[in-house]
């Protein structure tokens, strides 16, 4: 018996040690959040590049028309733009639709699909070569003034600039919670890291990147899922810091069930552990190993917010729970309550300020089922990457 109690309290404290030090990671870049300020870098006159938007779309029917509409609508003052939508999978009455749009359709023809499969065909067959690329998904809306404000930041010596994605519908539980979660990135893995010089961290959609930089990098892409963290840590290895544009709004529609949430979270916590693990050779390790890579691998460490404060909850309930009977270990209790608390700041200080009302009430309520379904998508990551997972969209843009 006293053995086992002996096991408990190790794993407990190892565990303890591991949550804290993401708490402490989460609050770190959560506050430094709070002191983003864009960069508004003014274009030089005479200078004109060109921009082709990408918008891969995997059995999107239901979206993609609206979407491709809003695309040449887009209104720009420092480019010219053109639209390709990447057809994959969409049916012929779909395919009718947008060819009456002034947008260049490819029909993309693959055995697995997948984002990167999608846009590594498509770069194969453009012979145009243009300055920049942006990259949306079928369901994305961009915001007033989006490439624009995503061409300043390329032009002010950045690469990569990720823009700010915002939800799109709030019309359930699971679309408030998914929305929250995202804003907390933004902040976090984003707005943080640009602050303190940091790389931004990718989202998949909603960005901009040089066409050279991307067509020498999808080539090199292998990912079936994970394509924006294989494409961030082969960015970060050359060395090239990712730029977050704040002001650049893309509107993203944010899932509404059960299963697409497990789906969702299945597909990222795959990508999560397969890069963490992810060796790269001898030569490339002996130039990748700077502070960006260093945070870059330390982001796949860290555990999802969702189990951080749920399992810190239920730990430190339990260990409420022995006082009655039993004093527990000072240093254990001190570790998970710490945890708990840095947690729950971090995600606090993360939130905007717009998003307190009865919408956030609304996605705390959310939190425990989220909490289960994020606990079944890690115990069901067999295979997770060998196919790629679809997240249904549905809600047309109002």
């Amino acid at each position: 018996m006293d053995i086992i109690i002996t096991i408990i309290q190790i794993i407990g404290l190892v565990l303890g040690i591991y949550f804290l030090f993401s708490g402490l990671y989460f609050i770190l870049f959560s506050v430094a959040s709070l002191f983003y300020k864009d960069k508004v870098c003014k274009t030089k006159p005479g200078i004109l590049k060109n921009v082709i938007i990408l918008i891969p779309a995997y059995k999107e029917d239901s979206v993609i028309v609206d979407t491709a509409k809003d695309a040449v609508k887009h209104k720009s003052n420092l480019t010219t733009i053109d639209v390709y939508v990447l057809a994959d999978g969409l049916k012929e009455s779909t395919i009718t639709k947008l060819k009456k749009l002034p947008i260049n359709i490819i029909n993309v023809e693959l055995k697995n699909s997948s984002k990167s499969k999608s846009i590594k065909f498509a770069l194969q067959h453009l012979k145009i070569v243009y300055d920049y690329a942006i990259i949306l998904d079928a369901d994305n809306i961009m915001g007033v003034g989006f490439v624009d404000k995503i061409i300043q930041s390329l032009n002010s010596g950045y690469r990569v600039v990720q823009g700010h994605r915002v939800a799109k519908n709030l019309n359930t539980s699971f679309a408030v919670l998914d929305a929250v979660s995202e804003e907390v990135n933004n902040s976090i893995f984003r707005s943080g890291h640009h602050v303190l010089g940091l790389s931004a961290s990718l989202i998949g959609s909603g960005f901009g990147i040089d066409y050279r930089l991307l067509q020498l990098l999808i080539n090199q892409s292998s990912s079936i899922g994970g394509f924006d963290k294989e494409l961030e840590l082969m960015i970060i290895k050359k060395k090239i810091t990712i730029g977050y544009n704040k002001g650049a709004l893309v509107f993203d529609e944010k899932v509404q069930k059960s299963e697409d949430f497990v789906n969702q979270r299945r597909r990222w916590l795959s990508a999560q552990l397969i890069y963490l693990f992810k060796q790269d050779k001898p030569k490339e390790h002996e130039s990748v190993v700077h502070l960006d890579y260093l945070d870059k691998k330390l982001q796949f460490i860290v555990p999802p917010r969702i189990l951080s404060l749920g399992l810190s909850v239920i730990v430190v309930s339990l260990l409420v729970v022995q006082m009655f009977f039993m004093t527990p270990p000072i240093l254990i209790y001190s570790l998970w309550v710490g945890s708990l608390l840095l947690n729950i700041f971090a995600v606090l200080i993360a939130i905007p300020i717009k998003l307190y009302n009865g919408l956030v009430l609304r996605a705390l309520f959310s939190i425990p089922k989220g909490f289960v379904l994020t606990l079944v998508a890690l115990l069901n990551l067999k295979n997770a990457n060998s196919t790629f997972i679809h997240t249904t969209h549905g809600i047309k843009s109002k």
